[in-house]
């Protein structure tokens, strides 16, 4: 299992479901993930280290990036995975960048795409491109707090649990199919901050095995 940051005050408990999907990290044929990212590749890192250790029998070829900024990038260089940079700004239409990211995953070979924080809406376009091999992981138990700013919206709406949740993508906005999902306690002094880094951890833990919980599920791995 990956190991939790060294954090005592972080490290609160939490249930992850489906735990059988992890059973299967080592079983059949390799994985070819085509990552996204916007931000900073907490979960790239993640799924790279379960990689790393063997757990998940899977190979990134490429991480797509489209912030300039985006210190995934530099994750991806770390680990020697080839980056590509596709600035969403100089796209007039949704459907011209996703045109671009699915050409960009097949030149790499990528048969999975991976949305590990892409604060991107997808189109028809990669969808249709990646029938039910395209996965995303979301700050929120869904289908509660969809959409922006999940974690806020948990903290408004006043619940004593929060948590992650990775799903198959459809066209609405965080939804699709449910794969994986880890509830995380909310405290009483809990901030947007303090919620989302402990929530952070769980994300790292349960996206690997939703990976392989997927490819489990699919004829095509």
């Amino acid at each position: 299992m990956i190991e939790r940051d060294r954090v005592p005050e972080l490290n609160t408990p939490a249930f992850i479901s489906p735990d059988r999907s992890w059973e299967a990290l080592a079983i059949g044929q390799t994985l070819r993930l085509g990552v996204l990212a916007s931000g900073s590749g907490s979960n790239f890192e993640a799924i790279a280290r379960a990689i790393d250790r063997g757990q998940l029998n899977a190979e990134i070829r490429v991480l797509i990036y489209n912030n300039p900024q985006a210190k995934a990038a530099d994750r991806a260089a770390k680990w020697g995975i080839p980056s590509v940079l596709l600035d969403h700004r100089e796209f007039k239409r949704r459907e011209e960048l996703d045109r671009e990211i699915v050409a960009t995953l097949k030149e790499y070979g990528a048969k999975w795409t991976i949305m590990a924080g892409w604060m991107r809406i997808v189109t028809p376009v990669l969808i249709d491109a990646f029938p039910d091999r395209i996965l995303n992981i979301h700050p929120s138990l869904l289908p509660s707090f969809p959409g922006i700013r999940a974690i806020e919206q948990a903290l408004n709406a006043g619940v004593k649990v929060a948590g992650c949740t990775v799903h198959r993508v459809s066209l609405e906005v965080d939804c699709g199919p449910i794969l994986a999902q880890a509830v995380v306690p909310v405290l009483e002094d809990d901030t947007p901050e303090t919620l989302h880094a402990r929530i952070q951890i769980q994300e790292h833990e349960i996206f690997p095995r939703a990976i392989a919980l997927a490819a489990l599920q699919s004829q095509n791995p």
